[in-house]
């Protein structure tokens, strides 16, 4: 059985949001996701909507994902040792270094395929900040 790893913020579910957690599923049997911790989507996102535990539960809820975790807030790569994951899908967007991570796996005794997600949607509302400014400009005529 393969066991596929994705990682994300999810502050705002979109269709992008979907896209990549669909194309990650397709790699293997057993989707995981890690939801970043609000310590840390703080810090990479500059803040966030929805507390943690709300956006992992929406993550949770959708069909195609198997297991949620919440991220560690110290060390974003600790639950690699208890997930063990076989492929590790990042989506377009993500900025991850490539190098660091396989030696992080290498590290940790794991030795997981790192896959990039490049496939995604066009469109207006495909990413949380073009919502949250669509939102904002409701509001501000409202």
């Amino acid at each position: 059985m393969t066991k596929v790893l994705a990682t994300g913020v999810f502050n705002i579910l979109h269709p992008g949001h979907l896209l990549f957690l669909q194309e990650a599923k397709k790699l293997g049997d057993e989707l995981v996701v890690i939801v970043a911790s609000d310590k840390i989507a703080h810090k990479t996102k500059k803040g966030f909507i929805l507390p943690q535990e709300q956006r992992a539960e929406v993550i949770g809820a959708l069909k195609m994902v198997d297991k949620v975790f919440i991220g560690d807030e110290k060390d974003t790569l600790a639950l690699l040792s208890v997930i063990k994951p076989d492929v590790i899908a990042l989506g377009h967007d993500q900025r991850v270094d490539k190098e660091r991570l396989q030696s992080e796996l290498v590290a940790r005794g794991l030795s997981a395929k790192v896959v990039w997600i490049r496939r995604k949607e066009e469109g207006e509302f495909m990413s949380t900040s073009s919502i949250i400014k669509k939102v904002g400009e409701f509001f501000s005529k409202h």
